[in-house]
């Protein structure tokens, strides 16, 4: 167990480092329009402005076939840190004022849906050498349990940034936030849909508290939550932005829509799951067309980490392993 943990800590580590190795470079090929904005807003020292605007002038130079004689023109490690600490100043002002809406919940639940989906089976085929569909929803790449635990920490930590919380408190809030998520979502899938996808105390987790809540888990929570707040949900909602256009705002409403379809999709065919278990035959022909297009077979297939058995007495044999 402490090994799986330690991987799973692991895991997270590698991925901020990859995220910074990501930024880093952008940041060294010049981040475009932000390194421009930077300096139009005088947030950087004159050799700077004067860096960029040779870059501006240099670049498109070079693309033409000019300016091939001269030497490669670069931004020294110092005027980077400066560029840095600049768009942090830039992406601080953005968060101060930004109050979260549909767009942002829409996109994160997204963007941790699909992240979490892969991580996890990354860490199952390192860890337990596990190849298995592992989605949530019967329609595309999605764990909403990822994309809900997103969700809840962008809005938890985006308040506490907001109330200069110190880390051990950010710590302490999520692995509260981290406990109830898990709770919550086992205990409703077994009693609404007859599903099971963990349960630590029959997979012999050390520290289970219930079904689906272990110390060593929310461990990992208090400490997600932290570079949750530190790292990653600045920089996700600077990125993200606002709906400044109309195909954002086209493109997320399409998508709330699908997500939508798909957990309503979902809801219904392990609820028609656990009836044809119980002998209830179809009661009109939207059931029907469930019947036949998301049967046994089907839904054995797509949820492979879960017990399906219209009672939720039964468990995972993978049980105790997170997700």
């Amino acid at each position: 167990m402490l090994l799986s943990l330690i991987s799973l800590v692991l895991t997270v580590l590698v991925v901020v480092f990859v995220v910074w190795c990501i930024t880093s470079f952008w940041a060294w090929l010049g981040r475009g329009k932000r390194l421009k904005g930077v300096c139009d807003d005088d947030l950087v020292s004159a050799d700077v402005k004067e860096a960029v605007e040779r870059l501006e002038a240099y670049r498109p130079a070079q693309k033409l076939g000019q300016g091939q004689q001269g030497p490669v023109i670069r931004l020294s490690r110092q005027q980077l840190r400066e560029v840095r600490q600049a768009e942090d100043t830039v992406r601080d002002g953005f968060l101060d004022h930004l109050r979260l809406g549909w767009y942002q919940v829409v996109m994160i639940f997204f963007i941790g849906s699909v992240l979490g989906l892969v991580l996890e089976e990354a860490w199952m085929l390192v860890t337990a050498g596990v190849t298995e569909s592992r989605v949530g929803l019967v329609w595309g790449p999605f764990s909403p349990l990822y994309g809900v635990g997103a969700v809840l920490l962008t809005l938890v930590t985006f308040q506490l940034r907001k109330m200069h919380a110190k880390g051990w408190a950010v710590f302490l809030v999520s692995i509260v936030v981290g406990g109830l998520l898990e709770q919550v979502t086992g205990w409703a899938m077994e009693t609404f849909m007859g599903a099971v996808s963990w349960d630590y105390i029959a997979g012999g987790v050390p520290g289970a508290i219930t079904k689906w809540v272990a110390v060593p888990f929310l461990f990992f929570w208090g400490l997600l939550g932290y570079v949750w707040y530190r790292f990653i949900m600045p920089n996700l909602l600077y990125g993200l932005g606002k709906p400044t256009t109309r195909r954002k705002a086209v493109f997320v409403t399409l998508l709330s829509v699908y997500l939508v379809l798909d957990v309503f999709m979902t809801v219904m065919c392990f609820d028609r799951r656990a009836a044809r278990d119980a002998g209830i035959p179809p009661a009109n022909a939207f059931e029907e067309w469930v019947d036949e297009n998301f049967n046994n077979a089907f839904m054995s297939e797509r949820f492979q980490n879960m017990v399906i058995d219209g009672t939720g007495s039964a468990y995972n044999s993978m049980a105790g392993q997170e997700g």
